[in-house]
């Protein structure tokens, strides 16, 4: 399976909590077997690449942080240059991830990414949620690696099961 992964993030590489997600996440997916090309918005010579990518994919995640129940302005105005139809239907899944330790948080989040696919002319593929994620970018060695974990497993799952509308046991 190859996957076209679009980090939301206005960060950058360096400071991005969700990059290092989406690597995690990646490695998981590498180790069944599958493909994925990311694309990064916080660059923009990239949005022209991954607009073009999002039409032609038929598998796409999204990978996002909220901050304080608002998804990043950055990532909204790309998708607002997606076009509304498509000539064959993608499944379109979202991970999305905070510094929240409180989950009610994220389900607003969740609430908003749930409308979105039928908005561009996709099919909803699940929402990988989980908050907790602040230190990311500031732990090094086995400290980082007990937040990245489980989004390792979760890349294998995707690769497996092509969505997150299966929970995890």
């Amino acid at each position: 399976m190859h996957v076209v992964i679009i980090n939301g993030s206005p960060r950058v590489k360096q400071f991005s909590n969700t990059d290092k997600i989406i690597q995690s996440f990646g490695k998981g997916l590498k180790e069944n077997n599958s493909t994925y090309e990311l694309y990064t918005l916080s660059n923009r010579r990239e949005w022209d690449a991954a607009r073009e990518a999002f039409i032609k994919s038929d598998r796409i995640i999204i990978a996002l942080p909220l901050f304080v129940e608002s998804a990043p302005s950055l990532m909204l105005e790309w998708l607002e240059t997606l076009p509304t139809e498509r000539q064959h239907p993608a499944e379109l899944s979202f991970i999305l991830q905070s510094g929240f330790a409180e989950g009610c948080q994220l389900r607003c989040g969740e609430q908003f990414l749930k409308s979105l696919p039928a908005q561009l002319g996709c099919n909803y593929g699940g929402c990988l949620i989980k908050g907790c994620n602040f230190g990311i970018r500031i732990t090094k060695g086995k400290d980082r690696d007990k937040f990245l974990k489980p989004y390792i497993a979760m890349g294998r799952s995707y690769a497996t099961k092509g969505n997150f509308l299966t929970p995890e046991a």
